[in-house]
């Protein structure tokens, strides 16, 4: 019971910490590369691509005032789902 009760505030607080999705290989903005849109501001731009085991990952960008892409939101689901 008392590593139930250290467990739970360790759990949480890595839910808690999750922060912003991170690129991927194969995101539009892996490894520092600067993607501009030519959409105008506020635009929504999805990509996807395979990813690690065969995974398939969704990505959700929001096109800056700069005409930069920043990664909003990132999941994966198996690629059978895909078809």
């Amino acid at each position: 019971m008392k590593h139930a009760l250290i467990a739970i505030p360790l759990i949480l607080a890595g839910c808690a910490s999750a922060g912003e999705p991170e690129p991927l290989p194969g995101s539009l903005t892996y490894g520092g590369k600067v993607a501009h849109s030519p959409y105008r501001p506020g635009t929504v731009v999805k990509n996807t691509f395979l990813g690690d085991f065969g995974y398939r990952v969704f990505e959700t960008y929001v096109v800056q005032p700069d005409g930069t892409l920043k990664l909003t939101m990132q999941t994966t689901g198996p690629d059978f789902l895909w078809q």
